[in-house]
């Protein structure tokens, strides 16, 4: 449990980058007669009704789809010239069946008829490389990501000769795809794995393994300021220990293998040095999603889409003069150290010709729209949002009815003070406090910023690692969690932002204790279970009676 691990400290303040799809399963419930806090129910609602709308722009979706599903904006040059992910798989040999294993979806619609034929042939074998020697393959893995059937892992025409081959020094490139694409499994799922079929974009990569996939590189080291770092001596995450400017790549390596340390289906998408990777979110719907990411620190969804091009999928671009600017303007000397250690680390592996994603200056660092004083095809993003804004939600799972009408009950009078009933209204966009949705924060104040960044403020386990200096006070707002959407709760097994909670049943369950964050319960287990039915069969589409 998050409020059960030791306390931690930095030496310094350290420094976040919100990226795309952070609205998670952390926003405040009501209480109950029958829940573990104080405090009676309230009177059966609807929902809190919706604060300062936060409308954004749209493009084309028919080309927002395009930019979805491949657009790299030249991030190919960072995961091949920099992290070195394609030289990786043939080093490593990883074979189709390693790639599932890893939660990749293949797409069966990109694969050419022969190639397909013979892939569903030995997928109805026990897969040993005796019985499914394709599968067994690496070869046949660099065919599907010459494809493009691997989702996510975008290969391009580098050398411009009109064909796609890696071995003649084409690249790969990762797409906002990677975390928010699922399969339909029509052809095959391994399970609580990857799968081969239909992709379904939008729903959540919950079973993606990013750890490992970052591990297969063969300079994994690129990613530093993704990782949990050591600072002054001091570290921040679920590591005991933090790695180092020093650190060699097999250490890297066990770090991100470990899903003790980086959890299976989750991200680490902030460049702050801290071990804070965070769940995958759901992208369908994003018209009714703002604000965006964990502590609604964007209002507009095409600003959190720059920021993840321009440092997420680059983290390169931190050492350009923006990036610098940006670094110190969050981290002070902190950020300039990280950036300078990050420098001596791309020197002694080799890696020139940075930063790779292709985005003009504009604007100036800090800013939401532009956080490192670039901003990659505006139109594009707009576009983007077009596409993400129409993309239809799961339906709900097959309950009991009964049992959901019941549990609809409960939440009308104990969750709707937070959230809604119809999921099809926009979510409620006030923020909810750190010390609501987390009893236990007592944060320390490690660092103080220029007004109006709040202090940079640690608190201990891992629920708050992410807020510890990203809050939406860029933007006028308080320190606190954004209200996700209900939807697609059928398939999550783990809940809260740090993936701290198993299930449905674990976060509602006030054996939890008075103290852990989201502490909304309900004591009895009947009424437990009828909650979760009424949750798992949420869908758009019917409107909650009045």
């Amino acid at each position: 449990m998050a409020n059960a691990q030791p306390p931690r400290s930095i030496g310094r303040a350290k420094f976040i980058v919100a990226a795309a799809g952070l609205l998670l399963m952390t926003a405040s419930w009501g209480r109950s007669t029958s829940s573990l806090r104080a405090g009676a129910s309230h009177p059966p609602t609807n929902g809190p009704g919706v604060v300062k709308p936060m409308p954004h722009a749209q493009g084309n979706a028919q080309r927002g789809r395009e930019v979805f599903r491949f657009e790299t904006f030249g991030n190919e040059g960072f995961w091949t010239d920099a992290m070195r992910m394609p030289q990786g798989v043939l080093s490593r040999k990883i074979t189709p069946i390693q790639a599932l294993e890893a939660g990749l979806i293949v797409d069966v619609e990109r694969i050419e008829p022969a190639m397909r034929a013979a892939m569903a042939a030995e997928l109805k074998t026990d897969l040993t490389p005796r019985n499914a020697p394709m599968l067994n393959d690496v070869k046949t893995t660099v065919k599907l990501i010459e494809a493009n059937a691997v989702v996510g892992l975008v290969p391009k025409d580098s050398n411009r000769d009109g064909r796609i081959d890696l071995a003649s020094g084409d690249k790969v490139g990762v797409s906002c795809a990677i975390c928010h694409t699922v399969s339909d499994k029509s052809v095959y799922e391994m399970p609580g794995k990857g799968a081969i079929g239909r992709r379904v974009d939008g729903p959540a990569a919950l079973v993606l393994n990013v750890g490992k996939l970052l591990a297969v590189a063969d300079n994994s080291r690129a990613a530093y300021p993704n990782l949990q770092l050591e600072i002054g001596g001091k570290t921040i995450g679920r590591a005991p220990k933090g790695l180092t400017v020093k650190s060699t790549e097999a250490e890297v390596d066990a770090y991100l293998e470990n899903p003790a340390f980086y959890p299976v289906g989750t991200f680490d998408e902030t460049q702050d040095g801290h071990g804070n990777s965070v769940v995958n979110t759901p992208l369908f719907r994003q018209d009714l999603a703002a604000p965006y990411g964990s502590a609604g620190e964007f209002h507009k969804l095409d600003d959190i889409s720059n920021g993840s091009y321009t440092t997420n999928l680059d983290p390169t671009m931190l050492l350009t003069p923006g990036g610098r600017q940006f670094l110190k303007i969050k981290a002070g000397a902190a950020g300039e150290e990280m950036a300078n250690n990050y420098a001596k680390i791309l020197e002694e592996t080799g890696v020139k010709g940075h930063p790779f994603v292709n985005a003009p200056l504009h604007g100036k660092p800090g800013e939401l729209s532009n956080l490192v004083g670039r901003r990659v095809d505006n139109q594009k993003l707009l576009d983007m949002n077009a596409y993400l804004d129409r993309l239809p939600a799961p339906p709900g799972a097959k309950v009991d009815a009964a049992a959901a009408a019941r549990g609809r009950k409960l939440f009308r009078t104990n969750c709707t003070s937070c959230h809604n009933v119809d999921q099809g209204e926009p979510v409620p966009t006030r923020l909810i406090a750190m010390d609501r949705i987390f009893p236990g924060y007592k944060p320390e104040v490690l660092a103080t910023r220029q007004p109006p960044l709040s202090p940079v403020q640690n608190s201990p386990g891992t629920f708050d690692d992410k807020m510890i200096v990203v809050d939406a006070s860029d933007r006028g707002d308080i320190r606190g969690n954004a209200m996700p959407i209900l939807l697609d709760l059928a398939r999550k097994e783990r809940f809260l932002h740090d993936s701290s909670v198993s299930g449905l049943e674990g976060l509602l369950d006030p054996g939890r204790g008075a103290a852990a964050p989201h502490p909304f319960y309900l004591s009895s287990s009947e009424e437990r279970a009828d909650v979760i039915a009424f949750l798992r069969g949420l869908s758009i589409g019917k409107k909650a009676s009045r």
